[in-house]
This record gives structure tokens, C-alpha cells and sequence, in this order.
């Protein structure tokens, strides 16, 4: 037991729950003294020498003196490689069985006895120890993975037994000397990773969490390697716990050599399986999102800025908060109710005495154009005689240990028990329960507390390891279902909402999630602590599971744990306004979040920005299905389209909107001007019109009432007509405009400079169905001094335009 676990040990038994923790935290210890294998003699494996290999399509088979290497080739470029028959399937990632294979990629003979897989996007060299590496078609080393190796149970003759699936392993790589690491699913220090070990391990915190805390509620074995010679991602497709230890490299000066980066991942057990990606940044995002499916499309009222609270009360409290707004002209699209909203805190309830009407107070919010939207815990209180225990207990849904007795453990509403989602007849009795919470008039749900948490005064806040679980009828325990727990719970819900509501798009957002998670939904940082370290930390978990295939998130604005200052709430909320998921919000003994409770110059600004948001809806809806149908994130780093960028690639303090805006928030106290890192081209700056050339550094004003913006010159971005635009200059056109979201869209062009073209695609709001929307796409030039726009397929442009930069 360590000191944090000693100190929250005596802060826990202080209370009625904290004796009942304790209880859940010994019997978990108990249940896995009894069910897990106990440590014994283990036997270390390296595949040896190559001694043959069998072509098949896509690749083939490398056959070693102790180990085999399956090698395949996607027809679009995705390398797969597995070790000893890479089971065991089906993956949680993948979306389906994989993709077909690349018939033209063969297996031949190469060099000192090894094997090489020749395809039109990838090479792929296989040395006959064992090595694996990833190359360019032109031969550039991208990746070089070392021969892995594995530790083994062995009885006492050396003789491997049966279940050699709880098998360790290793495996070492090394990649270029200039090489950055990103990505690992939600990390608090970033974007960029820096030297050190990272655990694989969706964790409650147990607290609120700052820079440096690790690890957080959504990990994932994904790394996103960005260097000169090219861009790759590499995903090890293994669910259990496991640490990725990384070191950057260093370039060798004058004569010396260069010392390459280098990944060690080591997991528990599980396959040793990995795919790899190769190409630009949006190449290899497409390719992932491929892989593992597209992204869910929120509906577009879930674009606009959201309200929550744990501790709203009340039907009255939340009327006076959504009153509050309109009062102040200030936009409000969702409100979302904590745990306080149930009975007891049981999941799928309503305390009648707080809320005595809530499909009434639904449906008067949804005609004032607000949503509510529910959070769901997967802990339900073991009572008999409660209905959806009652239910599941009747369905056999709940998590039993190895002895074959329910798992208990300790959460909100006491003791409780954990549905399996791993067993697909348990995700259709979940879903079924969702109908509740539609009758009593939610639009949307958030998942919390799944990854999944029993509280706990000592060790891992969750299940017993010992747990036994489904896994897809495959069956296994909690070390192979934990982190793939939420995941498989978004998936219950996503489908039991597609299918209660076949007309509209669903809305459901996770706090924790696993590789392929965007299928289902977004995320949200969780308990991020209310202070500046908090507010950097913010736009790091954003920045960071976008790069793992995750575009639709956000923090929570203001922190979740304390009382921001007027300016730090102001620079969470300018920075909340240009991120997929605004959201404020909470804890029950925290500060209000209301933007008129930090006074009035707070209140000014803070609705600007929030008027800002609402403008560029347009924009963010383009954005969604862009995600949606390419891979590529709505926020993105600096060095997106640029990644030679050396300079761009340690810049984590600024990101791109899309590929039109470059948004620069001030994360500093006191601050009234920033640095901002320009990739090349020009840049106006959206305030002042200023034109700033790239690449290179600019120094801008960023008083409390704004924060820098740029926009690329010849950018066309869609956005809601305002009575002001309206008033100004025309541009070109002047045809009636389609309805947006709440208003005409009229497009804001940037000028291009001088020689030089841009363009923009906008989708139009369809709705909230799933009715297919055509991309409109638009290019923008200078002729005779003017600047001209035109639409693909059109003979006039069918929108307003606005144009706007220097010497426009």
C-alpha cells in the first residue's frame, strides 16, 4: 500500500461509505486471491532464427524456430502484423472483420535470409531474427520493430500449460532520431509525449487531475509517430493493462550519429498484433478511421454550448439557470442533469419530490430550444425489489467472479453491480432500459463512472481482476474487459438509441472508451481541476484523442473541482467556444458556472465568445461530417498539413479549427499578448485584418476580450448571417440563402493573396436525421484586382458572400 492509498484509506473510513469501500476493497482483493492464477515459473521466448515462409494473399506467413509471423497488406495501405495466430477475435477496435487485403502485395525473399512484403504504399522488410521494419516505397525507414519477446507460464518440466493466453510480452522499436510521439487516448501533458512510461489503464483519478497525472479514463494503445521521412500510426490491438515507455531521439552533430527515438510497449497478456499506417497526417487518419469505423455525427443542436451541473436541485433551479440565459441574450442549446436527478442516485429514476414533471419541464425547455441530456452510470444498486435490478438479475446481466456470485462493489448509489457488455444478449437488455430515460424527455445521454469504478480505499478503483466476463462469448476476465468496458457500453447505447429513435441521430458522449470508441459517440476530460495547469491540460486531451481517431470532445469550461477567477474562467470559456464538445460544468461543491456569476466584464466577454460560437455553427456542422467521412478531427495541431515542420511540431499551445482557423487561447495568467507559431502561407489576423506570412512567429494583442484567431487567406468559411454582415458590404451574391441552424448562411471569405488560390466545402445543416447531405465546395482566386468565388457545378454562387482581409 502506498502513501496516496494510506491517505485515502483514512479519509474513507470516516464515513458510512467509506466503511461499505473498504468492505468492496477487501472482498475484490479476496476474489482475486481465489480466481486469478497465482505467480509460478515462466519461460522467455524469442521467435529465432526464420526458417521458411508461406505467400498468401496480401502477405503471408514467416515461420521461425519458436514463433510465426503473419504479414498482410490492406488494399489501402494498412500493414497488419501478428504473432503466433494473433488471437484471440474478434477484435473491439475494428470495425467488422478487417479490410480486405491487397492481392498486388507479395511475399518474396529478400537479403540475409529474410522476407519483404513489396506493396504500392508501404514496404515491409522482415529480417530472419525476427525484425520487422515499415518502410516508404522509395525505402526510408519509418519503423523498426526488434524482435519480440514473450514470458511464458511453464509447469514444472518447462511445458507450456493450456491458457497460454495470460502470456507477458515485449516489444521494442525504434523509429527516426527527429521523431515527436503523440497520441495514447487521453493524456493530461501534451500533446506532444514526452520521455517516459505510460500506462494502458482506463483510471478514475479519484480526484481532480492536472498535467502530469497518469493515467486518466481513456487510454489506448495508439501512437501517432510524426517525423521528417513520413508520418505513422502503430496500433497494438491488445486490450490488457500495459505500459508504453517512450525516449525521443537525438541527431548526431557534425560527424556524430544520430541515436533514434525509441517505444517499448510491454503488455500482461493478450495477442501480439499491431496494425500500421503510413502517409500524410490526413492520409493516416482517413486510414484509421477506416479501420476502425467513422465517426458517430452528433446532431447539430449538440454543436452549440451546453450547460451542466452536478447539483442543479431542482425543476426550479434549472428553470432559472435556462431563464438566466435568454434573460441575457446569451445561446443555450443543452442543460445536463448529474446523479442528483435520480432517486437514491439508482440509475434509470427521477426523484419525483425535485423533479415532479420532467417530461413537462423537457418539453417546455425543447420549445425554448434547449435539450436535456442525462447521465448514466453503469453501477446498479444490488436491491431487490428495484426494477432494473430486478430485471437483470432476471436477465443474468451482471458481472459474476470466478465462484460464479455477483460482483459487488461500492458507487454512488451504495452497493452495486456491473453489467457485462461484453455479452451481446446483456448490451440489448441495457439498451432496452434507454426507452426510460426518452419517455422522460431526454435528447441525449453521457456515460460516466464506466471505466468502470467501485470506490476504493486501496488498490485499482475498479472490478476484480478475477472477474469474469463474456467477451463475446469467447469468455475471460477483468484484466482483458477492463479497459474495453466503456467502450462496449457506448456501443449499448448508441445501438438501443438508434433503434428507439430510428429517425434521429443519436447524442452520447463517454467518459471512458478504448480504440474505435468514435463509432459511438465523443468524450469529455472528466474531473479536470479548476486552475491554469487544468486549462492547458484541456486543450491537451482534446488535441491528443483527436489524433486517435476521437474528434468529438471538449473539458469541462471552468474546471471541474474549484472556484475559477473571472480571467481564468474567461480564458476557459474562449477556449471552450472553438472545441467540438462546449460544455460547462461542475462538481456539487464547487462554483456556479454561469457566465453572468463572474460579473459583468466577465459576462461581456464570455458572451461574445459564446455569440462567436454560435456564428460559426455553420462551420462546426461542415466540420462534423467532415470528421464523419474522412477521419480528419475538427481540432488539429499546428502542424497538420505541414508536418516537416519542426518548429510547428513542438508548438502545443495553438491548433487549427478545421483547415481555415488557427485558434492561439492565452493559458497564462495576466496575459494581454501571446506568441504564435504560424504555419506557411498568410494568416489575417480575425480582428484586425492584419495579414501575417508564415512560416515564422507573430506577436499578437490578446486582451481579456478576445483570444487570437487567424484565418488562412483564401479560406471560405460558413457562417450564420448576422444582422451586422447583412448590413455590410455584399459580395458577389446576393441569392436568397438556405436555412441554417437558426439563420441564413452566408460565407466569409478570406482573400488570397496575391498569385495564390484557397477554397471551402460547406455541408448544409440537414437536421438531426440521417438524410445524406452533399458537400458544396468553393474556390476562391483573385482576378483584376478582385477577389472571386465560385461554386462547384453552379454557375452563380448560391450564398451571401462576405469578403474580408487586407486590400479585399
Amino acid at each position: 500500500m502506498d502513501a496516496r492509498d494510506l491517505l485515502r484509506l483514512v479519509r474513507t473510513v470516516r464515513t458510512a461509505r467509506g466503511v461499505r469501500s473498504l468492505r468492496s476493497a477487501l472482498r475484490r482483493r479476496s476474489a482475486d486471491r481465489a480466481g486469478l492464477p497465482r505467480p509460478g515459473a515462466e519461460r522467455a521466448r524469442v521467435p529465432g532464427a526464420a526458417q521458411g515462409a508461406e505467400p498468401l494473399p496480401g502477405g503471408g506467413v514467416v515461420r521461425f524456430a519458436r514463433s510465426s509471423l503473419r504479414v498482410r497488406v490492406a488494399a489501402g495501405g494498412a500493414v497488419f502484423c501478428g504473432w503466433d495466430g494473433a488471437g484471440p477475435e474478434p477484435s473491439y477496435a475494428l470495425n467488422g472483420p478487417g479490410p480486405e487485403v491487397d492481392e498486388r502485395a507479395v511475399l518474396e525473399p529478400d537479403t540475409d535470409g529474410g522476407w519483404r512484403v513489396v506493396s504500392e504504399r508501404v514496404l515491409v522488410v522482415v529480417g530472419r531474427h525476427g525484425t520487422v521494419e515499415v518502410r516508404t516505397p522509395g525505402g526510408v525507414l519509418l519503423r523498426r520493430d526488434l524482435p519480440p519477446r514473450w514470458w511464458e507460464p511453464a509447469d514444472a518440466e518447462g511445458r507450456e500449460p493450456q491458457g497460454a493466453g495470460e502470456a507477458r510480452w515485449a516489444l521494442r522499436s525504434e523509429v527516426a532520431a527527429d521523431a515527436r510521439f503523440f497520441g495514447l487516448g487521453g493524456r493530461s501533458a501534451g500533446p506532444r509525449l514526452r520521455d517516459g512510461s505510460y500506462r494502458l489503464w482506463n483510471t478514475d483519478p479519484d480526484s481532480a487531475f492536472v498535467p502530469g497525472d497518469d493515467p486518466l479514463y481513456i487510454t489506448m494503445p495508439v501512437q501517432l509517430v510524426v517525423a521528417d521521412a513520413g508520418t505513422h500510426l502503430v496500433f497494438h490491438d491488445d486490450s490488457w493493462d500495459g505500459r508504453v515507455t517512450l525516449a525521443e531521439g537525438e541527431e548526431g552533430a557534425g560527424s556524430g550519429h544520430d541515436r533514434p527515438g525509441r517505444c517499448e510497449v510491454r503488455m500482461d497478456g493478450g495477442p501480439l498484433r499491431y496494425w500500421v499506417l503510413v502517409g500524410t497526417p490526413a492520409r493516416v487518419l482517413h486510414g484509421w478511421a477506416s479501420l476502425t469505423g467513422s465517426a458517430a455525427l452528433p446532431p447539430a443542436w449538440a454543436l452549440g454550448h451546453h450547460h451542466a451541473r452536478w447539483g442543479f436541485g431542482s425543476e426550479r433551479e434549472v428553470r432559472r439557470v435556462v431563464e438566466g440565459y435568454a434573460e441575457r441574450g446569451l445561446p443555450l442549446s443543452a442543460l445536463h442533469l448529474d446523479i442528483d436527478h435520480y432517486r437514491g442516485h439508482r440509475v434509470f429514476t427521477v426523484d419525483r419530490e425535485r423533479f415532479p414533471d420532467l417530461p413537462g419541464l423537457a418539453a417546455e425547455l425543447r420549445e425554448r430550444g434547449v435539450r436535456l441530456v442525462s447521465i448514466v452510470d453503469p453501477a446498479v444498486k444490488a436491491e431487490p425489489g428495484q426494477w432494473v435490478f430486478d430485471s437483470g438479475a432476471a436477465a443474468d446481466a451482471f458481472v459474476r467472479d470466478a465462484r460464479g456470485r455477483r460482483v459487488r462493489g461500492e458507487v454512488w448509489p451504495g452497493e452495486s453491480v456491473f453489467p457485462d457488455f461484453t455479452d451481446p444478449r446483456v448490451r440489448k437488455w441495457w439498451g432496452g432500459l434507454y426507452g426510460e430515460r426518452l419517455a422522460q424527455g431526454f435528447s441525449g445521454v453521457w456515460h460516466d463512472m464506466n471505466e468502470p469504478v467501485s470506490f476504493a480505499p486501496f488498490g485499482d478503483p475498479s472490478l476484480p481482476l478475477s472477474a469474469r466476463h463474456s467477451l463475446e462469448g469467447r469468455g475471460g476476465d477483468h484484466r482483458e474487459a477492463h479497459n474495453v468496458y466503456g467502450l462496449a457500453m457506448a456501443r449499448a447505447g448508441y445501438e438501443a438509441l438508434c433503434e428507439l429513435r430510428p429517425g434521429e441521430r443519436p447524442f452520447l458522449f463517454s467518459r471512458s472508451g478504448w480504440a474505435g470508441m468514435q463509432r459511438y459517440g465523443g468524450t469529455w476530460s472528466g474531473d479536470v481541476a479548476t486552475g491554469w495547469p487544468g486549462l492547458r491540460a484541456s486543450l491537451s486531451l482534446v488535441l491528443g484523442l483527436g489524433l486517435c481517431g476521437v474528434p468529438y470532445s471538449g473539458p469541462d469550461v471552468g474546471g471541474f473541482s474549484g472556484f475559477p477567477s473571472p480571467e481564468l474562467y474567461v480564458r476557459w470559456f474562449q477556449l471552450g467556444s472553438y472545441l467540438p464538445l462546449f460544455r460547462t460544468h461542475s462538481a456539487i461543491n464547487a462554483g456556479r458556472r454561469e457566465p453572468w456569476e463572474f460579473g459583468g466584464e466577465a459576462l461581456e466577454h464570455a458572451g461574445a465568445a459564446l455569440r462567436e460560437r454560435m456564428r460559426l455553427l455553420p462551420y462546426f456542422v461542415t466540420l462534423a461530417h467532415l470528421a464523419r467521412r474522412t477521419g480528419a478531427p475538427y481540432v488539429r495541431p499546428v502542424w497538420w498539413r505541414s508536418p516537416e515542420d519542426r518548429a510547428l511540431r513542438d508548438c502545443e499551445d495553438a491548433f487549427l479549427l478545421g483547415d481555415s482557423l488557427l485558434v492561439a487561447p492565452v493559458l497564462e495568467q495576466g496575459a494581454d499578448r501571446r506568441a504564435v507559431r504560424l504555419p506557411r502561407g498568410l494568416w489575417y489576423d480575425t480582428a484586425t485584418g492584419k495579414a501575417h506570412e508564415g512560416p515564422g512567429q507573430v506577436l499578437l494583442d490578446a486582451p481579456l476580450s478576445r483570444i487570437p484567431v487567424l484565418a488562412r487567406a483564401g479560406s471560405v468559411i460558413p457562417v450564420q448571417r448576422t444582422a451586422e454582415s447583412a448590413s455590410g458590404p455584399a459580395g458577389q451574391s446576393e441569392l436568397a440563402a438556405p436555412s441554417g441552424l437558426s439563420g441564413p448562411v452566408e460565407l466569409e471569405v478570406w482573400a488570397p493573396a496575391p498569385g495564390r488560390t484557397g477554397g471551402g466545402v460547406l455541408v448544409p445543416d440537414g437536421g438531426d436525421g440521417w438524410e445524406p447531405q452533399e458537400a458544396v465546395r468553393f474556390t476562391t482566386r483573385r482576378r483584376d484586382g478582385a477577389v472571386v468565388v465560385e461554386q462547384e457545378g453552379a454557375e452563380e454562387v448560391g450564398y451571401p458572400v462576405r469578403v474580408r482581409g487586407e486590400g479585399a
